[in-house]
């Protein structure tokens, strides 16, 4: 699996309008934290289906794009955080310690 970055606000509305399932992972660069959950969640990501779009927000560059993504996807800004998308609308949103491939794969899967 691959990271797809963000790096354009045009994006958030394009994964808004896609169908199935897309996660965002938002990444503080500056944080020990995200990293440790960054790396753990890419350890694990084999039980997410492969026909999952996943996207990288670094939002210490790209903070106009965290910031609509909380407003889009109507979720308070955390980080590091995930969002699962489905059919535009958010399912899932966690962050720190509770950023999990597996249960992102149960969304998924149920």
């Amino acid at each position: 699996m691959q990271w797809k970055n963000i790096t354009d606000l045009e994006q958030i509305s394009q994964i808004k309008q896609k169908t199935g399932y897309s996660l965002i992972f938002k990444h503080s660069t500056r944080c020990s934290v995200s990293s440790m959950a960054k790396r753990r969640f890419e350890l694990d990501w084999s039980v997410i289906p492969e026909d999952t779009n996943l996207y990288f927000l670094d939002l210490i560059s790209y903070r106009d794009i965290s910031a609509q993504i909380a407003e889009t996807f109507q979720v308070q800004h955390e980080s590091p955080q995930i969002l699962l998308i489905k059919n535009g609308d958010c399912v899932l949103d966690a962050s720190h310690s509770d950023i999990s491939a597996d249960e992102v794969a149960e969304v998924i899967n149920n």
